[in-house]
């Protein structure tokens, strides 16, 4: 049974013409890359709003240094203080563990939304491995952003190349929420080397 506090489940306002991103992770801790990523894709990828969902726990990653979701939510909300950026813990509510059936939901529950989903170059180089990636790819257009040292691999992934035909020009980012999926678009930008895993480790060390 669900217990955390409403606010932390709620799902974001939704409706007819917006143009939201969805911007999905453990966010364990989230950093000034996660909030780079979610201020960049608003402004180029010509977004109403960006969601960033943060995830229970993602089926690959090890949950041992996992902290509570409501501590991941309110710490988040903290460091993207911008009206536009809303951050939830929906899924949890749901018990939704495949970013997959937390997409079908949505497009489901806001069905006049136009929706992004977004996520680091480090994940388009392993999606392959998710949960029926090519539903998530069919479900909503798909926006990369550059992950230092991942670009290469991103690019030649096995998913990457699967979707080859149905990437767009970087130019054309502001365009892609209009874009009948599969579509997709590999954004170049600004990053940040900062890591939830190294930020944990230092954490740990300085307990010690």
């Amino acid at each position: 049974m669900n217990t955390l506090p409403p606010d932390i489940t709620a799902l974001p306002p939704c409706g007819s013409g917006l143009r939201i991103g969805i911007f999905g992770g453990s966010f364990n801790p989230i950093h000034d890359g996660h909030r780079l990523v979610a201020e960049q894709c608003l402004r180029r990828l010509d977004l109403d709003a960006v969601w960033l969902l943060v995830s229970p726990g993602n089926p690959l990653k090890d949950h041992t240094e996992l902290a509570p979701l409501e501590t991941r939510v309110q710490a988040a909300r903290a460091m993207t203080a911008n009206p536009r950026i809303h951050v939830t813990g929906v899924e949890a509510a749901h018990q939704f563990s495949y970013s997959v059936d937390t997409l079908e939901w949505l497009v489901e529950a806001c069905p006049d939304t136009r929706f992004v989903w977004i996520m680091g170059a480090d994940n388009l180089a392993q999606f392959d491995r998710w949960e029926r990636w090519q539903d998530i790819a069919n479900l909503m257009p798909i926006a990369v952003y550059s992950r230092p040292g991942s670009t290469f691999h991103a690019t030649v992934s096995k998913a990457a190349i699967a979707l080859k035909k149905h990437r767009l020009p970087e130019d054309a980012a502001e365009h892609l929420a209009d874009s009948e999926p599969p579509a997709w678009v590999y954004l170049h930008g600004i990053t940040s080397p900062q890591s939830s895993s190294a930020i944990r480790a230092r954490r740990k060390a300085s307990a010690n």
